[in-house]
């Protein structure tokens, strides 16, 4: 079927269809008054010219992007953390909650007493809010269950997910997201539950694709890290590392030992550190909404990384304790005025950077023919509204593969 998208205003897209770096990820092109032709689910023209199709879609003069890519979340979840919230803004760290019985175990004691129903209601809410505001590819995560059961109770619900949705959905397992209570003391005994039961088992069912970890002081240290990362890696997993978030520990070096594709959060990350993941080719995932939640004034060093030649990706970091938005454009607000992004470099950092991150850049993540018809329609008159008018939904359509799969209507 052939589908032509009219009276465009602004056809916007990265330049470069693998990912963007360097003098390209300061650039987007630009076609305005323009028409999109889509055939079978694919991009093949944009053109001036005055063409018909099979179904006719007005843009109205407003601006036509790629679908999103967040490839950071911690859905799947259930429950809430506005206490804990409140108690951060009464001057309480985010550490010492998680000390005094809050944080991550918090969510996994509600996960835990979930029903695999109960789980994938609240996922699919989740998704459908990220789809809303222009998310075409997601990343999801295991890592509120901390037992056998619940780890695949968790990645059993992202599989379905991915069975129902036109979405991209990637699958990670993090088994090693928090030492749970019935270990506080036991850390060893986790780690090697972590890699003789839980990592085997999720392999045999081929339930996720990434294994990440948090690497974090009093957490999983470096050594502890290398070893569930080396085990992972034995078995094939692509690895992801929450690395140097609240700490200087060190976690990037592991980013470039175990050749990661992506960094995450990286807000205390070295200069040294910074020249190891260019090297390796890692994607500096960063998460500036969990440093704003956490009313941190420390930032990753976005600048720093992308004048160096840092491969940028953003994501809503979507969990609910340290970042509960689903609204990536707020992302992309704050990565502007606390990070010192400039708007470009925001959208190729949740377009093609972030398609780059889930391995999902042949195929979406930019307006070229050829690629998947991922794109939508936001109802503004030019694309710097996507940071200008900070905390406002203006998406008014998202297409997945040419289908519509959400309507502001």
């Amino acid at each position: 079927m052939r589908t032509v998208v009219k009276n465009i205003g602004q056809l916007v897209t990265p330049v470069n269809p693998k990912f963007a770096v360097k003098d390209e990820v300061k650039k987007l092109k630009i076609h305005e008054d323009v028409n999109l032709i889509i055939e079978d689910g694919i991009f093949v023209d944009i053109t001036e010219k005055d063409v018909k199709g099979d179904n006719e879609i007005d843009a109205c003069g407003k601006v036509v992007l790629p679908a999103f890519a967040d490839p950071h979340t911690h859905i799947p979840f259930v429950g809430s953390r506005e206490r804990e919230f409140n108690e951060r803004i009464l001057g309480k760290s985010y550490m010492e909650i998680a000390k005094g019985g809050g944080g991550i175990n918090s969510t996994v004691a509600a996960v835990r007493d979930a029903t695999f129903d109960d789980l994938y209601n609240a996922a699919k809410k989740d998704l459908e809010l990220l789809i809303k505001h222009g998310v075409g590819s997601v990343e999801m995560k295991s890592g509120y269950g901390l037992d056998l059961e619940t780890e695949i109770k968790q990645l059993k619900v992202i599989n379905k997910l991915k069975s129902e949705y036109l979405v991209d959905i990637k699958a990670t397992f993090m088994g090693a997201h928090e030492i749970p209570l019935e270990y506080k003391d036991k850390k060893d005994a986790y780690i090697d539950k972590v890699i003789n039961e839980m990592l085997p088992e999720v392999k045999r069912n081929d339930l996720a694709e990434y294994v990440d970890i948090f690497c974090e002081k009093d957490v999983f240290e470096i050594d502890d890290s290398r070893k569930i990362l080396t085990a992972a890696s034995k078995m094939g997993f692509k690895i992801r590392i929450h690395a140097d978030e609240i700490y200087p520990l060190g976690g990037s070096i592991l980013c470039a030992e175990f050749d990661a594709v992506s960094g995450e959060h990286l807000v205390k990350i070295s200069d040294e550190n910074i020249l190891r993941l260019i090297d390796k080719g890692v994607v500096f995932n960063l998460l500036p909404a969990t440093t704003f939640f956490l009313m941190s004034d420390e930032y990753a060093p976005a600048r720093k990384i992308l004048e160096k030649g840092g491969i940028v990706a953003l994501s809503t970091d979507l969990n609910p304790g340290s970042s509960y938005t689903h609204n990536i454009c707020l992302v992309m607000a704050i990565a502007c005025l606390k990070m010192k992004m400039t708007m470009e470099e925001a959208i190729n950092a949740v377009t093609i950077n972030g398609a780059y991150s889930l391995g999902l850049s042949d195929k979406t993540g930019s307006i070229h023919i050829g690629k998947q018809a991922d794109f939508l329609i936001f109802n503004a008159p030019d694309y710097k509204y996507l940071v200008y008018n900070f905390g406002v939904n203006r998406v008014e359509k998202v297409f997945k593969k040419g289908v519509e799969i959400y309507s502001h209507e």
